[in-house]
């Protein structure tokens, strides 16, 4: 078994977005799994770049993994999602093993054949963004042999594409994560997911019935100090900039959305293309503005992440502030033709609005940073 050992030079990463966006108008109206997108992904070695070296793999650090994501946002976010989750969860098992070997054994193997995406599955139905506090009903309870799981879950980025599942869940007074094959028997699917931007997320429900797994496949989430449980996404870390570093790469590709359609635009009133315009060159170049310093923000977080780390998650709020500016300027400068189906930038603009939806979401980042701020203030 070998793993890929992917180009991260501007060049190959360049090729990468270009053929991914190929399909990603195609799926985006049929909801469909992007398997083309994630195929090309895959053969480039991107979902597996953050396989630790221990297990072979070429062990990327944040910020390669960031313009990994970057580049495939550009090309279609749907896959992106779906590798940021994957690219997660392999970057969580090198810092920290805790899969059961043979089900990483098999994920590894199937990861050198084809796409082989992950999840972290956590939100449910009635509990919604675990990130907002609350403990899970889908359990795990214990038999002879190891666990049986039962639950209803919401979210589930990757559908049926999923090779392996990180399921949330109680198991009698503890919480953590469970470790499932995505095609064992007791698993359903509900077509749920009919959503303003990234339709071929496939970020539908899913079901366990009576789902068997052996006992090494759960794995306890600590207690914070206060002794309560915290969901991991709950607070901002490097490795969870994948997110978005993805939407930067929507709001490139509005960029070049915005410029080819100035450039191509010759109004009979004119006689010369709009891109001549001060005004449209104006809108322009805040574009480029915004998406230079969601950039920025991105990249200098990564590097400095220890003497940031309490910044962190509203670093990410501003970059999720940019990357929705610099679409949004594009739109409003074209009007009517930017919201029409032919034109990308229609798309781009429901795809990017999605970035405000991972968390930690604005309100509860600015919250916790005004409490840190302000928990210095004396009576």
């Amino acid at each position: 078994m070998t793993i890929t050992v992917p180009d991260l030079s501007d060049e190959a990463l360049a090729a990468v977005t270009a053929e991914v966006a190929e399909t990603a108008a195609e799926y985006d109206r049929s909801g469909e799994i992007p398997a083309r997108g994630l195929e090309v992904a895959a053969k480039a070695g991107l979902l597996t770049a953050s396989v630790g070296h221990r297990y072979g793999g070429p062990g990327v650090s944040p910020l390669d993994t960031a313009r990994i994501l970057t580049a495939l946002g550009e090309g279609d976010p749907s896959v992106a999602l779906i590798a940021a989750n994957t690219l997660m969860a392999h970057a969580s098992q090198a810092a920290n093993p805790h899969w059961p070997q043979a089900y990483y054994d098999d994920v590894l193997e199937r990861s050198a054949a084809g796409p082989a995406p992950i999840n972290a599955i956590r939100a449910e139905p009635e509990l919604g963004a675990p990130a907002r506090g609350g403990l899970p009903k889908t359990s795990i309870r214990r038999t002879a042999s190891g666990w049986v799981l039962d639950g209803h879950k919401a979210y589930a980025t990757g559908g049926t594409a999923l090779a392996y599942h990180l399921v949330w869940v109680v198991a009698e007074d503890r919480v953590g994560h469970v470790v499932v094959p995505g095609d064992l028997p007791g698993i359903a699917w509900l077509d749920t997911w009919d959503h303003l931007g990234l339709r071929a997320s496939n970020t539908h429900d899913v079901t366990y019935t009576s789902v068997e797994l052996p006992l090494d496949a759960f794995v306890e989430i600590p207690r914070g100090a206060d002794g309560v449980y915290r969901d991991p996404a709950a607070t901002a870390g490097p490795g969870s900039f994948g997110h978005p570093a993805l939407y930067i790469g929507v709001a490139r590709a509005a960029r070049r959305a915005f410029a080819d359609f100035a450039r191509s635009r010759v109004p009979a009133g004119l006689g010369k293309p709009i891109a001549t315009l001060e005004r449209i060159q104006a809108v322009a170049g805040e574009i480029d503005l915004q998406i230079a310093q969601a950039e920025t923000l991105l990249h200098g977080a990564l590097l400095r992440d220890e003497t940031v780390l309490p910044q962190l998650s509203v670093i990410k709020v501003a970059i999720a502030r940019s990357v929705v500016a610099a679409v949004q300027a594009a739109v409003a400068a074209l009007g009517n033709p930017a919201l029409s189906r032919h034109n990308p930038l229609e798309r781009h603009l429901r795809d990017v609005l999605c970035v405000r939806v991972h968390p930690p979401q604005e309100d509860a980042a600015l919250v916790a940073a005004g409490k840190r701020v302000l928990s210095t203030v004396k009576d």
